[in-house]
């Protein structure tokens, strides 16, 4: 049971995800008598979760480090200098930069996981509810690649 609270604990962790912790936990599963699809549901759904802790740690962190005026001063620049190009890019492209969050977060590559994709859409500005369907989409469909790959891979070794 230790490897499947490993499993976990990797999926919890921003480098690792998704893309490392399922691996581990579907190779264990039937050692400890547990389904697979039980496991690729119990980590992308904890996967899932993670954008909504990621956003209300950046949300309640940004609001503590706004009280400093280096911080704040720094910060509005940097956001006066993309607002325009954040708004421009919504007006013309809105589908397309929500499938472009999704494609992001759905390549089974580092550095391109839940973490990541919550953190651009912070930092972007992008409209919350469409971007947590978006990674959440994206983080569904790694998932999927990542199992089937996984499966794949213990099918070719056994």
């Amino acid at each position: 049971m230790n490897s499947l609270i490993i499993a976990v604990i990797l999926t919890l962790l921003p480098l690792v995800e998704l893309r490392g912790g399922l691996p581990l936990a579907l190779i264990n599963a039937s050692k400890y008598g547990v389904s697979q699809l039980t496991i690729f549901l119990i980590i992308v759904l904890l996967n899932i979760f993670l954008i909504f802790l990621i956003f209300f740690f950046l949300d309640n962190i940004h609001k503590i480090f706004m009280r400093f005026n280096f911080y704040k001063n720094f910060y509005s620049f940097y956001l006066k200098k993309m607002q325009k190009k954040i708004i421009i890019f919504e007006k013309s492209h809105n589908s397309i930069g929500f499938f472009a969050l999704f494609l992001f977060v759905a390549i089974p590559l580092p550095l391109t996981g839940a973490y990541t994709g919550t953190f651009l859409s912070w930092i972007l500005g992008l409209e919350r509810k469409r971007s947590i369907i978006a990674i959440a989409l994206g983080v569904l469909t790694a998932g999927v690649i990542i199992y089937l790959g996984t499966l794949g891979i213990i099918s070719f070794l056994n």
